[in-house]
């Protein structure tokens, strides 16, 4: 099982073009169900896999995790069997026989624009490390991206007169985005702060000069959050569902808001179509005949 894991994340890297994230993530939930089959010292070989021994494996998570962790081990199982059927290696996918949990329906939590109107005054200081971060926030919210698709971003990548940004998503996917007003701001900003960027250059620098990371990125957004009394603890993807909920709530068509989050499934985007209480009330008093009064 070992040897085919590394084939298989290999195959992710080399054949998929697979961020080092998302093979890593892979990597880490097989080992787990490997570790969970071995008896003593003796590891199973894929063919020894069997549907039983997956259900048993889930049954044990059901204890610990939600039933979306759970969905996500098991697609991981599912997807490296497969691979093995593809290979030849097994004649059967064990995990294509276990059914998933049904996830639980939840509305992403994002800020209203109030609120991210707040968060993006936070970073007021003036100096470059606080310019650094309001070209951060902006930029997340301008163009909905999500962390890693930032961190990989160059300057070339950015076109400021245009209002446009060449953005690497998953799978090697790249989609153009336009980038708003404010952010062309920030970020027009932070190059005076930092010094004129040459073209292949990351668009954004840590403090010793070199890219910044996934968990820089969160820090900031953390730090800055924080000086929001009203807003409670959010991540960076934050501020992704709440470009999305806004450019709905706006009237944006479904479809164009899948290009612009680089989802392959409309399905993925259809999780945004949830309408607030007030929001739904006001089209109610404007739309229904017997709504006033």
């Amino acid at each position: 099982m070992k040897v085919a894991i590394e084939k298989y994340c290999s195959y992710l890297e080399t054949e998929r073009n697979a961020s080092a994230h998302t093979v890593a993530a892979y990597r880490s939930d097989l080992e787990q169900f490997v570790a969970f089959a071995s008896e003593g010292e003796r590891i199973p070989t894929p063919g020894e896999v069997d549907r039983l021994l997956i259900r048993r494996y889930l049954a044990l998570l059901h204890k610990k995790l939600g039933k979306s962790s759970i969905g996500r081990k098991l697609s991981a199982l599912r997807a490296l069997f497969r691979y093995l059927l593809r290979e030849g290696v097994v004649e059967v996918n064990p995990a294509e026989l276990v059914s998933a949990p049904k996830k639980e329906k939840k509305v992403p939590f994002h800020l209203n624009i109030d609120q991210v109107s707040a968060l993006m005054e936070a970073p007021s200081a003036g100096t470059l490390l606080t310019v650094r971060d309001r070209a951060v926030l902006e930029i997340l919210y301008s163009c909905g991206l999500r962390v890693s698709e930032l961190v990989a971003m160059n300057v070339s990548d950015l076109d400021l007169e245009g209002g446009l940004a060449r953005v690497l998503g998953k799978g090697g996917k790249e989609r153009i985005v336009p980038v708003g007003s404010y952010a062309r701001g920030a970020v027009s900003r932070y190059f005076e702060e930092r010094g004129k960027p040459t073209g292949e250059e990351p668009l954004i620098l840590n403090a010793r000069g070199g890219r910044l990371t996934r968990r820089s990125i969160g820090r900031i957004v953390d730090t800055h959050m924080l000086l929001i009394a009203s807003m409670r603890k959010a991540s960076p993807h934050t501020l992704r569902h709440s470009f999305a909920t806004h450019l709905l709530e706006g009237g944006a068509d479904l479809r164009a808001i899948q290009e612009l989050l680089g989802h392959s499934s409309l399905s993925t985007t259809q999780k945004y179509t949830h309408v607030s209480i007030d929001k739904l009330m006001e089209v109610y008093d404007k739309a229904h005949p017997k709504a006033k009064s």
